[in-house]
């Protein structure tokens, strides 16, 4: 029987790059997740493995990979389920006009900006076998990705934390990530081997949709309360029928044809955010997955980025386009959407400046797209430097255009 200490060894190291690297961010005032990512790229071919490559070759060993995969798999499925859970339904009802403009148009301004782009790319950096359409749309979806948990946790460190910009911006970001991954979902089922496939894919995920928001979730809303008041800590009972359900749904829709993380973020949506289980759950849950699953996911895709495919200067020159156009289609949409949803100026220059926030949202939906084969290794580099970029700079801009609590809480209109 194989030992699986080589194994633990290599989680070991890949746990340590991570809080060692997320709590030199942490100082500099960045999100702590975002060094935790940067940790895992440093660990892959374009830096250690550049410089050392026999140790990296023995670390991640065959064996360490396969089981870094199954690690990362569980855990990923797990944070998006947590993910889910953060949505709160009945906010974004009250905050539906204007954080639906907002977010809507957050989304197709740079959603249009990836259907022009990939229209220019895809003769070069288009897998082959891969339609223009599925590519297409990809590299638009992409490029519309908000990271609801890291905007999060920006807003939580700033003054605009509780206040009603806050508040509208996190809305915005809620329906971006709901909408990203119903697209994500959708051309998940268009990858199938034939066009009746995927219209049987695709069927069957709206009707699994429906079901789980029309039927589960209004039985879940009712049911669940009896059970909590009984306690005043979440039975294990109600934690493992939480755990239990994430997975389930997860396995259905990878069963169905589009990827299992739609199905853990859509059972956490329809778990009602403010009840005992949502809070319970996400406290124990969230930092066991962020500490100890989250970094194989890191080292993965590092090991999987590899900087030095960007090797041309027409390479960096389209690698700065995704760039540039990632940020105007973002924050331009976010903007215009704020302005004409009654916000003003500065305002929307938040708004827009928070929603170009990509983050781990971004990195599993790119890792999605390898996995699919949508996605060149070499465009994944690319799009991996974008998702760092606009992630990083969030921070920085949001320290030098000001957020004084007292002004925003006055002023944003719903």
């Amino acid at each position: 029987m194989p030992s699986l200490a080589p194994s633990f060894a290599t989680l070991i190291v890949v746990i340590a790059f991570a809080r060692l690297f997320g709590f030199i961010f942490r100082k500099m005032g960045q999100p702590p997740v975002m060094g935790e990512v940067l940790g895992g790229i440093l660990l892959g071919p374009s830096v250690f493995g550049y410089f050392f490559p026999e140790t990296t070759t023995f670390i991640f060993h065959k064996d360490a990979l396969i089981f870094l995969k199954h690690v990362a798999d569980l855990g990923i499925s797990l944070y998006l389920f947590v993910m889910g859970l953060e949505i709160d339904l009945p906010r974004l009802q009250k905050s539906a006009r204007s954080a639906l403009m907002i977010s809507q148009s957050s989304i197709i301004f740079p959603f249009a900006l990836g259907l022009l782009l990939a229209s220019q790319i895809y003769t070069k950096y288009a897998p082959l076998g891969i339609s223009p359409l599925v590519f297409s749309l990809f590299v638009g979806v992409s490029l519309s990705i908000t990271a609801f948990p890291v905007l999060a946790r920006i807003l939580a460190d700033s003054p605009l934390h509780k206040t009603k910009l806050g508040e509208l911006a996190l809305t915005c970001a809620a329906i971006d990530d709901i909408t990203a991954w119903c697209l994500v979902a959708v051309l998940t089922g268009l990858t199938a081997s034939s066009l009746s496939s995927a219209g049987t894919t695709l069927g069957l995920t709206i009707f699994y949709i429906i079901l789980m928001m029309g039927l589960l979730r209004p039985i879940i809303r009712k049911v669940l309360p009896r059970l909590e008041k009984q306690f005043e800590r979440l039975p294990e009972g109600l934690w493992a029928f939480a755990i239990l359900g994430a997975l389930t749904s997860a396995t259905i829709t990878e069963v169905i044809g589009i990827h299992a993380l739609f199905g853990a973020f859509l059972f956490g949506v329809i778990i009602p955010h403010d009840s005992l289980t949502a809070h319970d759950v996400t406290g124990r849950l969230q930092d066991f997955v962020r500490i100890l699953f989250l970094p194989a996911f890191f080292a993965l895709t590092g090991m999987k980025t590899q900087i030095g495919l960007i090797s041309s200067a027409q390479d960096w020159i389209i690698c700065a386009s995704i760039i540039i156009l990632a940020i105007l289609g973002k924050f331009g949409g976010a903007y215009v959407g704020a302005i004409f949803s009654g916000s003003t100026r500065r305002e929307a220059t938040i708004l827009g400046l928070l929603m170009n926030t990509r983050g781990l949202v971004e990195l599993i939906v790119l890792n999605i797209g390898l996995s699919l084969g949508i996605l060149t290794p070499t465009l994944f580099a690319m799009m991996v430097l974008m998702a760092l970029f606009t992630t990083f700079m969030a921070g920085p801009l949001l320290r030098l255009v000001g957020t004084d609590s007292n002004e925003f809480s006055s002023k944003t209109r719903h």
